[in-house]
């Protein structure tokens, strides 16, 4: 009876884990569909000032004038990294997968600045933020809170920050790292450049120039859309790792429900078959009782 008992209860803690992981997919598939749709509606708009501002940068690069974003040729060598990871966890190895770019970061692409000192990070996101702090790496900002009220607006402001910081020539390279959404089941790790922004995207195709008419004049025109595209480009990153957390929370709830079930199918049949076993010596006992008072 002992062993019943603590299937039972076994049981009834299975049955209440698999409600909370079967609400929890719920609500991760509700905020996924708004996440998604903001995504998918921004990226449009996100390519084309990308490839205008990429021909743009190539056009000036031809020139004599000088681009204020583009790669400076004497510098510090200070590495500032962003990394955009979520508040919360339960999202299978979402965060994992960015921490462990960090750690590659820090022992193999940037282990020389990490010793002297010029390797810095600035996480979105509290898992990514207490991470670091295991790691004990230089943490310059910390904007976890973006992530509770995510608007253009606010992320401007933090766009406008690292921008200001490579021009100030505190920074000479600044990266992001973070998932990119594909679909509810699929996450795929990021890692860009964001400043100095450059004529030419290495891993995509090149972009046909185009003869643009400047009115003002070139340098205004790329000054005023390098600034624009900057934020347009870490909003978009932010939102594809909104979209692409709650895609694998999704997901990962969906699959715990589903072991959950499997589990308690499988504790079922093991009760059934301790129930059978305790009824089976029960009447054993009561057969050889009635055996022994016969004899």
């Amino acid at each position: 009876m002992a062993n019943l008992k603590a299937i039972r209860i076994r049981l009834s803690s299975v049955k209440s884990t698999r409600q909370i992981t079967s609400a929890m997919k719920m609500v991760a598939a509700s905020k996924l569909r708004r996440a998604q749709d903001a995504i998918v509606h921004l990226r449009p708009y996100a390519d084309k000032l990308n490839e205008i501002q990429t021909g743009l940068n190539a056009a000036l690069r031809d020139t004599e004038m000088e681009n204020i974003y583009a790669e400076r040729k004497k510098g510090q060598g200070k590495v500032l990294i962003v990394v955009v990871t979520s508040n919360k966890g339960l999202c299978g190895a979402f965060n994992a997968n960015v921490i462990r770019v960090v750690r590659r970061f820090i022992t193999e692409k940037y282990s020389g600045h990490m010793r002297r000192g010029d390797l810095w990070f600035m996480p979105v996101g509290k898992k990514g933020h207490e991470a670091l702090k295991r790691l004990k790496c230089n943490i310059l900002e910390d904007h976890s809170d973006l992530y509770s009220g995510l608007s253009f607006e606010r992320v401007s402001k933090v766009a406008d920050r690292l921008t200001a910081l490579y021009l100030a020539e505190e920074f000479d390279r600044i990266e992001l790292v973070y998932n990119q959404f594909r679909n509810a089941a699929v996450q795929r790790l990021t890692e860009e450049v964001y400043l100095p922004v450059s004529a030419a995207d290495p891993g995509k195709k090149q972009i046909t120039s185009t003869d643009y008419i400047y009115e003002p004049d070139q340098v205004a025109i790329v000054g005023e859309l390098i600034p624009k595209t900057l934020r347009i480009q870490l909003f978009r990153a932010l939102l594809d790792s909104f979209a692409a957390e709650h895609g694998a929370r999704m997901t990962a709830m969906h699959q715990a429900t589903d072991n959950a079930t499997d589990l308690i199918r499988d504790l079922t049949l093991q009760y059934n078959k301790a129930r059978q076993a305790a009824i089976t010596n029960q009447l054993l006992e009561v057969v050889s009782g009635a055996e022994a008072l016969n004899g």
